[in-house]
């Protein structure tokens, strides 16, 4: 069998640019080993915020009087009952995925993938048989999995990655987490809000520490609130799985530490998926662990693409459809304009969530530029109070000579939807009085964004 495109990997990269390319002519085959929508429909993005969302109704339970709601009885989070939700979630999105693939006569090839050349691939399905399919084109969009520290290997009972932080078999009472980026905090937030006695641990001086200092700090505030353990500048430096408990050796400013609990979970990143797939044999060019590739995917071999968290650049999920779906019109002849990587959203899901874009104020200043700052808390938002929700702030940074907006820092309640106005925004060149002379309806927690662009430019703030 001959495609015109042969994608290796199902996942957000993947299926998107299946998708794009069968939208635009192509024949389109697509290799994947395990379910149709890959780790984000499956063991990520999709099932996690199934997870959180079980979690954060729990709360509410517990501050329902603060609403003038009474509860009466015993309330319980049921662990096991929350887990299938997820699951039955993620079966459904991948299920929508087989939907997608028929719809656009895109062909399911069920197995591993290995390139042979740059138009074949060796398809060797579960049961051991091996096929050879050939293509025009190959985009290899493998993904990524759970980094493994060396200090810190995996046993998938004790010592846990995310797949398994999904399907525990019970709720522990009390967890360790390793690594404090989206991953991490995000299950930290999920346990501690159904009861786990959760410690949060990381090496660099501020939690979330890829976002704005303030955003940071406030996050840290908001776990400890909640009652997570926050340990920042510290380092596991080894755990002791041979007792009924977990005893991880913490170091700290102040020396070490020996912290127990029943499971530790490592959230130190991702590992790209580079193995057994033909990258050393057919010389495809690497950069730093990652494949390296042109702005429209392109590797060092004619013909072969990569996309997603096999290159560099944010290992994102919406990130690696936006890369499928420029490789694939470049491939189909049009012309679409290169990612422009210094406007790429990132949100963290948990309570309160956080969003950005673009530089923190740090970065502006180390960039060279005069900046004007505009700050609006959540506590002078209307919406924010009736809904309970004053927890945070939006921050917005624009350059002071044109006006431009640089970079966003969102926490807060709902602050991952209203993150795409600024995304569009700087995707524009809006400048600060845009925004404030954009009309915001009330009461919205969206409002603050033009509050803050007004706090930057020293106007008047209507509560």
């Amino acid at each position: 069998m001959n495609y015109d495109l042969l994608i290796i990997g199902s996942g957000p990269g993947g299926y998107v640019a299946a998708i794009r390319a069968s939208q635009l002519g192509l024949k389109v085959g697509v290799v994947e080993r395990a379910e149709l929508g890959g780790i984000c429909l499956n063991w990520g993005c999709i099932p996690t915020k199934s997870l959180l969302k079980s979690g954060q109704v729990y709360t509410y339970t517990q501050h329902a009087a603060d609403y003038g709601v009474s509860i009466t009885g015993d309330i319980k989070p049921d662990f096991e009952k929350m887990v299938q939700r997820s699951r039955a979630v993620a079966d459904g999105m991948s299920k929508g995925i087989q939907y997608l693939f028929k719809k656009n006569k895109i062909e399911h090839i069920q197995g591993s993938g290995k390139l042979k050349n740059n138009s074949t691939v060796e398809v060797t399905n579960s049961e051991g048989s091996v096929q050879e399919i050939t293509a025009n084109h190959i985009i290899i969009a493998t993904g990524a999995r759970s980094k493994e520290l060396p200090n810190l290997k995996q046993d998938g009972k004790k010592i846990i990655g995310y797949r398994q932080a999904m399907t525990l078999p019970k709720q522990p009472k009390s967890m360790i987490v390793v690594g404090s980026g989206a991953i991490g905090s995000e299950f930290a937030f999920f346990y501690n809000s159904i009861g786990t006695e959760v410690t949060l641990v990381e090496f660099l001086p501020n939690i979330v520490p890829l976002e704005d200092d303030e955003v940071s700090k406030q996050l840290g505030r908001s776990f400890k609130k909640a009652g997570i353990k926050v340990m920042v500048d510290s380092t596991v430096e080894s755990v002791d799985t041979s007792g009924e408990l977990c005893k991880a050796v913490i170091k700290t400013k102040k020396g070490e530490e020996i912290h127990e609990a029943e499971i530790v979970l490592s959230a130190v990143g991702v590992t790209p998926n580079l193995e057994n797939i033909g990258i050393e044999e057919l010389g495809i060019e690497l950069e730093k662990g990652k494949i390296k590739v042109d702005e429209y995917y392109r590797t060092n071999i004619e013909g072969v693409y990569a996309i997603g968290d096999i290159v560099h650049g944010p290992a994102l999920a919406h990130v690696a459809s936006a890369e499928g779906i420029t490789c694939v019109e470049k491939i189909a002849g049009l012309n679409p304009e290169p990612i422009d990587y210094k406007n790429i959203p990132g949100c963290t899901y948990t309570s309160p969530e956080v969003a950005s874009v673009g530089l923190t104020e740090q970065a502006a200043k180390d960039s060279g530029f005069e900046i004007k700052v505009g700050k609006f808390p959540f506590t002078a938002s209307g919406k924010a109070s009736a809904a309970g929700e004053k927890d945070g702030f939006v921050k917005l940074i624009f350059d002071a000579q044109y006006g431009e907006l640089l970079g966003a820092h969102l926490i807060g309640s709902n602050v991952t939807e209203m993150i795409a106005e600024l995304v569009v925004a700087k995707k524009l060149e809006t400048t600060g009085h845009e925004i404030i002379k954009s009309i915001h309806p009330h009461p919205t927690m969206s409002e603050a964004i033009m509050e803050a662009a007004a706090a930057a430019y020293g106007e008047v703030i209507h509560l």
